[in-house]
């Protein structure tokens, strides 16, 4: 159901000069170092520093902080380019959205000037610390506590799948303020500072894709944080969760569109040279249409994305459902997408001596995280009632 006014959303020359610079970088400095991310599931510390000398860890940043003050399309144009390449390395554009969103939209003018030019320059990194071991796509369930002791707030829980775990300067922490509340009632918001006495990085996890970028378990045990360290209001943390992931999971969107769009360019490069029958592959009808859907799907993911990175800037009431579509429409095609480049690699798709086998794994998350494609069905159907 149409409710907004139609926008346009086309990149303008001085955009399209920047991602052409963005598609140099990732040909030249990330895609070589893609396959061995993957393979000794390592944090790429070389290419953090590489894209804060280029700008890149600006683009989620306005100006007054340092940022490149380009806005939600030219952030997610960014990722893309490099998820075409390696969809562990765009989570660090990723994360710099995410960890702090909840600042940019709902944090004070101290915490920002804190927190967000330090971020726009590359010098901290940080992470955003909603889930649990049993708060997953309930974070209302969550049990991590916050108390109020003076001044201060004493923080106790552990968290969990949270990407950035030991690379993150600060995280940004949801936890229960009013346990007598109801279920998603009661949630404030704060920074913790990873230096702050009583955090710990706990269980690091051995995941099927995006290896090279941490997951795992904060501990937070009789954390201290000051009362300038609560974002936004006291018990009214969970509108910051669910804002933040309104404009953020535009993100894992635009990191499928990247990998459904590696793997589709793989696949067609193979299918050229691969020679069967006395033929090359991409000769056959099989083949031939197996591309031609790959190529159209990842399209329309890309226009769908960017139609909801244009509502999110220009502040639209359906920017939500849009971003929800979004997320879902192009993870579900990431997964498609990167099955059949396997398919027309045959052998060759299931070895790692081609790319398209490590496209397929890191393809799996986007379905999963920022909100399941189960709970965007939800968001987008709630739009509608």
């Amino acid at each position: 159901m149409e409710t907004s006014t139609a926008g346009n959303y086309a990149l303008t020359d001085e955009q399209i000069d920047f991602r052409d610079t963005i598609r140099q970088i990732v040909t030249e400095r990330v895609a070589p170092r893609a396959a061995e991310i993957d393979a000794k599931a390592e944090y790429p510390w070389d290419l953090r520093k590489l894209f804060a000398e280029q700008d890149l860890l600006g683009l989620p940043f306005p100006v007054e902080y340092g940022g490149t003050g380009t806005g939600t399309l030219m952030l997610n144009v960014a990722i893309e380019e490099v998820a075409r390449a390696c969809a562990s390395t765009a989570l660090i554009l990723m994360i710099q959205e995410l960890g702090t969103l909840p600042i940019q939209l709902y944090g004070s003018e101290e915490l920002k000037q804190r927190f967000l030019p330090r971020c726009a320059s590359g010098e901290w990194s940080p992470a955003f610390a909603l889930s649990e071991p049993e708060a997953g796509s309930d974070p209302g369930g969550m049990i991590t506590r916050a108390v109020r002791d003076g001044d201060e707030w004493v923080i106790n829980g552990t968290k969990n799948w949270i990407t950035n775990l030991g690379v993150a300067d600060f995280y940004v922490v949801f936890a229960k303020t009013d346990p007598t509340a109801g279920r998603s009632r009661g949630i404030s918001a704060f920074v913790v500072e990873a230096d702050r006495p009583g955090f710990s990085v706990g269980k690091l996890e051995h995941k099927l894709g995006i290896r090279g970028s941490p997951t795992g378990q904060p501990v937070f045990e009789d954390v201290r944080v000051p009362d300038a360290n609560l974002i936004g209001e006291v018990d009214r943390g969970m509108q910051v969760a669910l804002g933040t992931l309104d404009h953020s999971r535009l993100g894992v969107g635009a990191q499928a569109v990247g990998i459904a769009q590696g793997a589709t360019d793989h696949a067609a490069v193979y299918a050229r040279e691969r020679r069967q029958f006395g033929r090359p592959i991409a000769d056959f009808q099989g083949i031939q249409f197996k591309l031609a859907d790959m190529e159209t799907r990842t399209a329309a993911a890309r226009e769908l994305l960017y139609r909801a990175c244009a509502k999110i800037d220009r502040g639209e009431a359906d920017a939500g459902k849009y971003s929800a579509m979004a997320k879902l429409f192009a993870s579900d095609t990431a997964m498609a997408v990167t099955v059949e480049a396997v398919q027309v690699l045959g052998g060759y798709g299931y070895v790692n001596e081609y790319p398209v086998e490590r496209y397929m794994r890191d393809a799996k998350i986007t379905q999963i995280y920022e909100g399941t494609n189960e709970i965007q069905r939800l968001v987008i159907a709630r739009s509608l009632r």
